[in-house]
């Protein structure tokens, strides 16, 4: 009898030590469901000249108009070419600047910015602010509106203000801009009133949006005009 005693109580001590071998395995054992750690990849970004506010490499070429619009800025530096039109533009974009577009354009395969000048809303450039492209001081054909004939690359001046002018109005400084700008391009090219154009009259658009009337412009054009300042 003691015998089988000592045999009952080693089961049962072996049964212990196997229950409890199990747990502990199961207790180191156990997955983790945390979700793995994934870095974005970094990329250099090589430091350069700013344009104002934006983050976008300042290009060469591109000067800011401020104050009276009679100034060297305006003035090319070889015989002006034959301008007959002003064609007006929106960018269709909520911000921007002549750099933005200027890099946007040569990503496209275009040797600059297409456009002669860019008035600013605020976002990359001060709202209202007149920036020169680099076509204009050597009179450099545009590239703003295609047509079969070229007419309004060859000799029409582009101005293109940034903002999406099928959602929201151009601001008062810009208005105000172009109209200065434009009787300064009026007065010192000869171009008549009804050859202020929108990039929709010359091609099939919505440029410069629903919300920038070509008249408006052409009458606030025309009292500047009458003026004499602008």
């Amino acid at each position: 009898m003691s015998a089988c005693k000592s045999v009952a109580t080693l089961f049962v001590a072996l049964s212990i030590l196997l229950l409890a071998g199990c747990q502990t395995r199961l207790a180191v054992s156990a997955p983790t469901f945390d979700p793995p750690v994934i870095r974005p990849a970094v990329r250099a970004v090589q430091p350069g000249p700013k344009s104002a506010g934006s983050g976008v490499p300042a290009i060469p070429g591109i000067v800011a108009v401020q104050g009276p619009l009679a100034g060297k800025a305006l003035t090319p530096r070889v015989t002006p070419r034959p301008w007959k039109y002003i064609v007006i533009h929106h960018s269709d974009t909520p911000y921007g600047g002549a750099a933005r577009f200027d890099l946007a354009h040569r990503q496209k395969g275009w040797a600059m910015l297409g456009y002669d000048f860019v008035i600013g809303n605020g976002t990359d450039t001060r709202n209202g602010l007149i920036e020169v492209g680099p076509r204009w001081p050597t009179q450099m054909t545009g590239a703003h509106t295609g047509t079969p004939d070229h007419r309004f690359n060859d000799y029409g001046i582009g101005i293109c203000l940034v903002g999406n002018f099928d959602e929201a109005r151009p601001t008062a400084a810009q208005m105000d801009s172009l109209a200065r700008l434009v009787a300064y391009l009026q007065k010192t090219y000869g171009i008549s009133s009804q050859n202020i154009v929108g990039h929709r009259d010359c091609k099939a658009t919505r440029c410069p949006g629903r919300y920038l009337n070509i008249a408006t412009v052409r009458q606030m054009a025309q009292r500047y005009l009458q003026s004499g300042t602008y």
